[in-house]
C-alpha cells in the first residue's frame, strides 16, 4: 500500500501475538490449542468469540465478527488501516520506513498532523512573545484564572491573533492552503485560506498519544460563541476525542476512575491541583466511542462532574441520554459504573478546587450517586409530590429514565426505589416498566459527520400517547390523522401527505392543524436566520414532536448543522436544510419577527410548541381513559397524570395567551 511497504506490514504482523493482543484486554480461556472470550463486539455473558493462533485471526460465533491483528484495532480503536499499523509497530517497537510518491515523505495524515504541530507551536509563541494588546488581554485572562506561570508551558497554551498571520506562517512552512483548511486551522474565504481563529486563547486538542490534532479557542473578552473547537477532520471527532486523556491514561489506569468534566480550563486545573485522572469531552454528552477509549485503559468507574450554575444543570439532563445496557449487571466484565456529582453554590470545577482546594473536591467525588440514582433524584424533585396528582406526574416522567434498561434486573431494582419515593404499589410500577418501548438510538460520530439523524431518544413527554417514529427521525402522533398538503398556501413548500405513505392524497386542514403548521415552519425560518437563537433553541429543536416530516427533516439538518459547526452562518443553515431537504424553501421563507424582539419571538413560538405537544399527549391519555381497556389501577393512574397535565397546560396557556397580547399584537 502506499505510504507504508508490504515488508514493513509483514514484520508488524509477525510481531504481533493476536493471542497476546486480546489478552492484553480481555480474560481468555484456553479450549485446547485455541482462546475464547467474550466477544468486544457485542453484549454476551459466555464466550463465544474464538482466537486462533495457528492462524492468527478471530472470529465471533455470535455477532460474525472476524479479522487479524490490523482489523481488531481498526474496530477497536476507530482508526484507519495504515493508523492500525502504526500504533502496532509502535508497539513492537519496529521502525516504519513509510514513503509516498512525488517527494512526499509522509502520508496525507501525517501531513495533516505536521500543520496541527506547527500551529500549535505558533499559537503558543504568539500567547509567550507577542506585545499585541489583544495577547496581553490572554495573559492576563490566564492569569485570573490561575492558569499563568508554567501552566501555559506545561500545558502549550496559545493565542491566535488571525488576521491570515498562521496562514502567512504555515505557508512559510511548506503547507499548502488545502492541508491548512483540510486540518481546519484555516477556512475559505474569497477563494483563498484564511485563518479561522482569531483573537483567541487556543488549547492544543490531543490524541491518547499526545499528537496534537485539533485546538479548541476561548474568546478574549466578549463575543460569541464564547468556545470554539475545530471541525471534525481526518485526524479530529469530537465524537471519540476527549481532552486530556493523553495525560490522564497513566493515572485512569492506576485508580481505575475517570473523571470526566466540562471544559478545558476544569481539566487543567484538577491536573495541576494534582487531580490528574480528570478528562473533558468536547461539547458532547459522553459517547459510546468516549467510553470505549477510556475502557482501552482499564477505568470501570466514570464520575461525571457537573458544574453548579445552569449550563451543569443542562449537561446533567444530557448525561442522564447516555443510560444504557453498559450500566447494568448483564454486561458482565464490561460493565462501566456511571456516577454524577453536581457541585456545590454554582461553582465549576476549577473555581471550586481553587477556593476549596483538592480534598474538598475529592471528598465530593467519593459522595457521587449512581447515575440512575442521580436521575432518578433530579426529576422528581421537579414536582410536589406532596399532592397524589403530584407524585403520578412524577411517576409518568420518572419512569422513562429507566426505558433504555428496562429488560434488565437493575431497572427492575430501581423501579421499586422509585415505588418506594412516590409511595406507589411496586408491583404496579414494574407492570408500567415492562410495558416501556427503549429509545431508538444514533450514532454520535455519524451525527457529528453531518450523516442522518435517527431518533437519540423517545421525549419524555410521549409517554403513553401512542406515537410512532417517521422517517426523518421526527414522530408522529395521533393528531397526524388527517393532514397532508394544503394546496392553498404553497408558500409552505412541499407537505407530506397523511402518515399513512407518502403517496396518500392530500387533505385540506382543520384550523388546528393551520395553526400548528405556521408556528412550526415559523419556528424554523428563524432559528435558520439567526444561528444564536438556534442555539439558544437546540433544545426545543430536538424535542418538537414535529407533524409533517419535510420540517422534522428540516429541524434535524438544522442540528446537525449546528453541531458541526456551533459559529456556521444564517447562509450556511440555509443551505444544509435545503440540502437535507430540497423542498425546505417555502419554510425557509418564513420566520421574520417582523419589529418584534427575535429572541423574544423564538422564546414564544417555542412555547406554543410545547404546549401544542401537551395538548396532544392530554388528548392521548383521555383517549385511553375513553377506550376502557385499562385496568382499574392503571385507570387511575392515567386520569391523576391527566388532570394534573390539565392543570399545568391550563396554567401555560393563561401565562402564554398574556404572553401573546404583549408580543404579537
Amino acid at each position: 500500500m502506499a505510504g507504508i511497504s508490504e515488508q514493513d506490514i509483514q514484520k508488524v504482523r509477525e510481531a504481533t501475538d493476536i493471542v497476546q493482543l486480546f489478552q492484553d484486554r480481555y480474560v481468555l480461556r484456553q479450549r485446547g490449542r485455541e482462546f475464547w472470550c467474550c466477544c468486544p463486539f457485542h453484549e454476551e455473558k459466555t464466550p463465544s468469540c474464538k482466537i486462533d493462533p495457528g492462524t492468527q485471526r478471530y472470529y465471533c460465533f455470535g455477532c460474525h465478527e472476524s479479522g487479524d491483528v490490523f482489523t481488531f484495532i481498526m474496530k477497536t480503536e476507530d482508526v484507519d488501516f495504515p493508523d492500525a499499523v502504526r500504533r502496532l509497530a509502535e508497539r513492537a517497537n519496529i521502525e516504519l520506513h513509510e514513503t509516498g510518491g512525488k517527494g512526499v515523505s509522509r502520508s496525507y495524515k501525517e501531513r495533516l498532523r505536521g500543520v496541527c504541530e506547527e500551529t500549535r507551536q505558533f499559537y503558543h509563541l504568539q500567547l509567550m512573545r507577542s506585545r499585541e494588546a489583544a495577547a496581553d488581554s490572554a495573559r492576563a485572562y490566564l492569569s485570573g484564572r490561575a492558569l499563568g506561570g508554567e501552566v501555559p508551558r506545561k500545558w502549550q497554551l496559545g493565542f491566535a491573533p488571525g488576521r491570515g498571520a498562521l496562514v502567512r506562517h504555515l505557508l512559510n512552512k511548506g503547507y499548502t492552503p488545502k492541508e491548512m483548511i483540510d486540518a481546519n486551522v484555516a477556512v475559505e474565504r474569497n477563494g483563498r485560506a484564511a485563518d479561522r481563529f482569531y483573537d483567541r486563547i487556543m488549547f492544543p486538542i490531543n490524541d491518547d498519544r499526545g499528537e496534537t490534532i485539533a485546538f479548541g479557542g476561548r474568546v478574549v473578552g466578549q463575543g460569541e460563541p464564547k468556545y470554539l473547537n475545530s471541525q471534525t477532520t481526518p485526524l479530529f471527532n469530537k465524537s471519540t476525542t476527549l481532552y486530556g486523556l493523553d495525560r490522564a491514561k497513566g493515572k485512569i489506569t492506576a485508580t481505575g476512575t475517570a473523571i470526566v468534566v466540562e471544559g478545558y480550563t476544569d481539566v487543567i486545573a484538577l491536573h495541576e491541583a494534582g487531580i490528574s485522572n480528570a478528562i473533558a469531552t468536547l461539547g458532547t454528552a459522553l459517547t459510546t466511542q468516549h467510553l470505549r477509549s477510556i475502557s482501552r485503559h482499564a477505568a470501570k468507574r466514570i464520575v461525571y462532574l457537573f458544574d453548579g450554575d445552569e449550563a451543569g444543570q443542562r449537561a446533567t439532563d444530557r448525561a442522564l441520554q447516555f443510560i444504557d445496557e453498559s450500566m447494568t449487571p448483564e454486561a458482565g466484565r464490561r460493565r462501566v459504573d456511571l456516577l454524577a456529582c453536581t457541585l456545590p453554590d454554582g461553582l465549576d470545577p476549577a473555581d471550586f478546587v481553587g477556593r476549596r482546594g483538592a480534598e474538598a473536591l475529592l471528598t465530593q467525588i467519593e459522595g457521587a450517586q449512581q447515575l440512575l440514582e442521580f436521575g432518578i433524584d433530579r426529576h422528581i424533585a421537579r414536582f410536589d409530590t406532596s399532592t397524589p396528582e403530584g407524585r403520578t406526574a412524577a411517576y409518568a416522567d420518572v419512569i422513562q429514565i429507566l426505558a433504555p434498561i428496562k429488560d434488565s434486573l437493575l431497572a427492575k431494582e430501581y423501579a421499586k426505589i422509585i415505588a418506594f419515593k412516590l409511595q406507589l404499589p411496586e408491583n404496579d410500577v414494574i407492570e408500567r416498566l415492562d410495558k416501556l418501548k427503549p429509545p431508538r438510538r444514533y450514532d454520535a460520530r455519524k451525527l457529528a459527520d453531518g450523516s442522518p439523524r435517527g431518533d437519540s431518544a423517545t421525549p419524555r413527554g410521549n409517554v403513553g400517547n401512542g406515537s410512532a417514529p417517521t422517517e426523518a427521525g421526527g414522530r408522529g402522533t395521533q393528531d397526524q390523522k388527517g393532514t397532508g398538503q394544503d394546496q392553498q398556501d404553497p408558500s409552505f413548500g412541499d407537505f407530506d401527505a397523511a402518515p399513512s405513505g407518502d403517496n396518500a392524497p392530500a387533505l385540506r386542514l382543520s384550523g388546528p392543524e393551520r395553526s400548528r403548521r405556521f408556528y412550526e415552519a415559523e419556528f424554523i425560518g428563524l432559528c435558520a436566520h439567526n444561528p444564536a437563537i438556534a442555539l439558544e433553541q437546540a433544545t426545543t429543536l430536538a424535542q418538537v414532536d414535529w407533524r409533517w416530516r419535510l420540517h422534522a427533516k428540516a429541524a434535524d439538518a438544522l442540528l446537525t448543522a449546528l453541531e458541526a459547526d456551533p459559529a456556521c452562518s444564517a447562509a450556511a443553515l440555509s443551505a444544509a436544510i435545503t440540502a437535507a431537504q430540497p423542498a425546505a424553501d417555502g419554510v425557509l421563507a418564513r420566520g421574520s419577527a417582523e419589529g418584534r424582539s427575535p429572541h423574544l419571538y423564538a422564546a414564544y413560538l417555542a412555547e406554543e410548541l410545547a404546549l401544542g405537544d401537551l395538548e396532544a399527549q392530554v388528548r392521548a391519555f383521555n383517549d385511553q381513559l375513553r377506550g376502557g381497556m385499562l385496568s382499574e389501577q392503571d385507570e387511575a393512574i392515567v386520569y391523576q397524570a391527566t388532570s394534573a397535565m390539565q392543570k399545568d397546560l391550563e396554567a401555560r396557556r393563561a401565562a402564554h395567551m398574556q404572553a401573546d397580547a404583549g408580543l404579537i399584537h
